[in-house]
């Protein structure tokens, strides 16, 4: 537990360090596997990273630590917000006695509201890990992040 909460005062403080640079950063939480806080760091229009720190289930008290690189694509538009559909591919490592990383590949489906810095997500995630033994995952989560 005393590690768990060191990686997420780093991850908080890159987190907020990261606001000041950029406009388009965005913080909460995801629920599911794994569950914990997520962030996401726009780097272009459609483009982004998108992070997380929490909770792996595939063993008690392991720290999942993720990180993708996610393209969007804007589904339908309404006054009140945006539908958008974002895959990627990025990386995972959860930390245990036997530590696991592997590649992941998410899917999902983003809304964005218009009026309110909030958006609201959920995806599935193919997983392949490739450390310690090769294997098939899947996984996913649903979400809600805060944008500064």
């Amino acid at each position: 537990m005393k590690y768990m909460l060191q990686i997420l005062m780093i991850f908080l403080g890159i987190s907020l360090s990261v606001t000041y640079a950029q406009k388009d950063f965005g913080i909460g939480i995801i629920v599911g596997d794994p569950t914990g806080l997520s962030a996401k760091l726009y780097t272009g229009h459609t483009t982004g990273f998108d992070v997380a720190a929490a909770w792996s289930f595939e063993g008690v008290g392991h720290v999942l630590l993720q990180s993708d690189y996610v393209w969007h694509n804007p589904l339908s538009k309404t006054s009140s917000g945006m539908f958008a559909l974002y895959y990627g591919i990025g990386g995972r490592i959860i930390f245990s006695n036997d530590p696991t990383a592997g590649l992941r590949i998410p899917i999902g489906i983003d809304y964005i509201f218009s009026s309110a810095p909030f958006d609201i997500f959920a995806e599935v995630v193919p997983i392949l890990d490739l450390i310690q033994s090769t294997e098939f995952d899947l996984n996913g989560g649903v979400g809600v992040r805060f944008w500064l």
